[in-house]
């Protein structure tokens, strides 16, 4: 619980049984969050079995992609907070309390990956990554009068049940550039976002998006396409 609201934390997992059960342990930080939700997006090996191993609640969901995933952790989250997070040790749980410290003044509290005493030397967060971060999330702070943003790719934010509910909708994205489209929405309907820094560790595994140039590069001109469609069309087609 967060004063009297409940905290509902989402973990999209596909072929992560080597770490969802610690991380899973992590995210149900004591005495804050009520509810973890392990969403199941066509794992081929032994994560949702490991997952009902723990506390979390586990839901499947069959359309392939990250966006899919989230969105469908969103859609089951009872709690009145929902913050998303990863299962492959790339973020501490501890953190998701940096989150709730903000969570009385703002709608949206992202977190950034761009303190450098916070980014661990085994994270995927090399100078063509962090720029490349840095860039889409200026072009969303520019072209929508936001806050001062710097990482647009950050998994880990927390987001009030009521603003989501403005925002859910017209969410769009199915895949791995659906973080930006919720910034975009919120910064559209003139909910207050806020970025803080989060610790950011070597992740369990290779990513399924960022592991090599060729995901980064088809990721980040979708992150691009998506702004500029919603900034100069009305919406996206993604």
């Amino acid at each position: 619980m967060h004063g009297s609201k409940t905290v509902t934390v989402v973990l999209p997992a596909y072929n992560e049984e080597g770490y969802i059960r610690p991380a899973v342990d992590d995210f149900f930080v004591p005495n804050v969050v009520d509810e973890v939700i392990v969403v199941d997006n066509n794992s081929r090996d032994r994560t949702a079995d490991e997952a009902r191993q723990t506390r979390a609640r586990v839901v499947q969901e069959s359309r392939q992609g990250y966006g899919h995933a989230l969105r469908r952790g969103i859609r089951e989250a009872t709690g009145d907070i929902v913050i998303l997070a990863e299962p492959d040790g790339t973020f501490i749980g501890r953190d998701v309390l940096k989150l709730l410290a903000y969570a009385d003044d703002f709608d949206m509290v992202c977190g950034t990956r761009t303190t450098r005493e916070l980014v661990w030397d085994q994270a995927n967060m090399g100078w063509f990554l962090r720029m490349g971060n840095w860039t889409v999330a200026k072009m969303i702070q520019f072209l929508y009068g936001g806050p001062s943003l710097s990482d647009c790719g950050c998994t880990l934010r927390l987001t009030h049940r009521a603003a989501l509910d403005q925002i859910s909708g017209d969410l769009t994205v199915g895949g791995s550039h659906f973080l930006p489209e919720m910034v975009i929405l919120a910064l559209k309907r003139r909910l207050k976002v806020i970025e803080v820094p989060v610790n950011y560790r070597g992740r369990v595994g290779e990513s399924k998006i960022t592991g090599n140039l060729k995901g980064t590069l088809e990721t980040g001109f979708r992150m691009i396409g998506l702004i500029l469609r919603y900034r100069f069309s009305g919406g996206s087609r993604s």
